[in-house]
């Protein structure tokens, strides 16, 4: 795969993972938020296991990727998407996107912790100017930071979370396509979600019925399936 089909690709999933932030926050608002995070989160996974299946790409995980699989689950399913939806509820969506896209910092930092690898001085700089582009949009948009709450907290954790996975997704990748792997993830970390949901939120899946029609259909017929947009 070429370089600009590489960051063709990664610039895709950045427009997508912003424009989540948005749909997600109108989701939480309206209906139990971990409830609703595993329900969606469940139904994108089937979605990639149907894909995964025509493509021939099925198979049981090996008893050496069982760790990367439930750990990554858990990282990058349950506790990102967990604090994610939590922090939504309490902060707003331009304070979750400004902290989301320090993603990547946090990656650099992590993979030199971890990997002890040194970025290059080009790689550092296109870092830093990326999150001070973030920044400055977010901040524009919406007429400067507002101050730091207990949702901006569960966003950094639900950043941090994910960040970490990726070490775990890196080291899985090798032996498992990271399809695969996502899809056993995201099946494995719904249904965690969902156990959680059931002890913390025990009217959730009532909540869904008295849900504004209105949402449905914006997610319908503007997010093409409602509910199954994981990041």
């Amino acid at each position: 795969m070429s370089f600009v089909k590489i960051y063709i690709l990664l610039t895709g999933i950045m427009i997508t993972w912003g424009l989540n932030v948005s749909v997600i926050k109108i989701l939480v608002a309206n209906t139990q938020p971990v409830t609703i995070t595993s329900l969606r989160i469940f139904t994108a996974s089937l979605v990639v296991i149907i894909i995964l299946f025509f493509l021939g790409l099925i198979r049981l995980p090996k008893k050496s990727e069982l760790f990367y699989v439930f750990g990554g689950a858990l990282l990058s399913v349950v506790f990102h998407h967990y604090f994610l939806a939590e922090g939504l509820t309490k902060t707003s969506a331009s304070n979750a996107g400004l902290i989301l896209g320090m993603g990547p910092i946090l990656t650099v930092i992590l993979t030199m912790i971890f990997f002890r690898k040194k970025p290059t001085l080009i790689r550092l700089l296109g870092f830093i100017c990326g999150a001070l582009g973030v920044s400055f949009t977010v901040m524009a948009g919406s007429g400067g930071i507002q101050s730091i709450n207990l949702g901006d907290i569960d966003i950094l954790l639900s950043i941090l979370s994910q960040a970490l996975s990726f070490i775990l997704i890196n080291k899985a990748s090798k032996t498992m396509d990271p399809r695969l792997l996502t899809g056993y993830m995201m099946l494995i970390g719904s249904f965690i979600l969902f156990a959680i949901s059931l002890w913390k939120e025990p009217d959730g899946l009532s909540s869904l019925a008295t849900a504004p029609h209105s949402i449905c259909l914006f997610l319908r017929y503007f997010c093409h399936c409602p509910w199954a947009h994981g990041l």
